[in-house]
């Protein structure tokens, strides 16, 4: 019969490499202590990595690079689907995915409807705060970034230039989800995304 450690690895090793886990999806193979210990063994023996906390992987390998630790985006982006949660990047984040700031910031914080928590990985935090519905019932990718983005930026600080940025990346927001997204946003920030609107309009 095999070892709680060996059905581990044969069920990480039959996904992509790079493929994140975690503890909860190895419970058909024992409890929760006996996975966790089982786990530890084969970070111990590096056989599988530890990518954050409770979050494993068999990381991929570059020709050059050796192994490639997954990024912090990926990961956000895995424990969004386990939890079946909306989530949308603020602050900082949020400019810098416009164009609007270079800054990269240390942590990423999104709102989100599931749980509030910080997941360390490595030097970074991703850091999920509970958010009333209205902050998350945008449908557009672009929009939803635009509203975070003017959010943090203040509306005594966005400066033409910044405006015409804005404008440029809601060219590419479908219709519909920005003519949604913008009942959504404070007034000041409405003005400005109507403005994608009526150029749109005059297409």
């Amino acid at each position: 019969m095999k070892s709680i450690d060996n059905k581990i690895l044969d069920k990480i090793k039959k996904a992509k490499r790079g493929s994140l886990f975690y503890t909860e999806d190895f419970l058909s193979f024992g409890n929760y202590k006996a996975v966790s210990k089982a786990l530890e063994r084969l970070v111990n023996e590096k056989k599988v990595c530890r990518v954050a906390r409770g979050i494993f992987s068999i990381l991929e390998q570059d020709p050059h690079l050796g192994e490639i630790m997954p990024t912090a985006e990926k990961i956000t982006e895995s424990i969004r689907k386990r939890d079946k949660a909306r989530i949308i990047l603020i602050g900082v984040l949020s400019l810098n995915k416009l164009g609007l700031s270079s800054q990269v910031p240390m942590n990423l914080v999104y709102h989100t409807d599931g749980s509030a928590r910080t997941v360390k990985v490595g030097n970074r935090n991703i850091v999920f705060k509970k958010a009333s519905p209205k902050n998350l019932a945008v449908i557009g990718n672009i929009s939803g970034i635009v509203i975070q983005a003017l959010r943090e930026r203040g509306k005594d600080n966005v400066t033409d230039d910044e405006i015409q940025t804005v404008l440029n990346h809601l060219k590419n927001e479908e219709l519909y989800r920005l003519e949604h997204d913008i009942k959504l946003a404070p007034e000041w920030i409405r003005v400005i995304m109507r403005k994608a609107l009526t150029n749109s309009n005059e297409k």
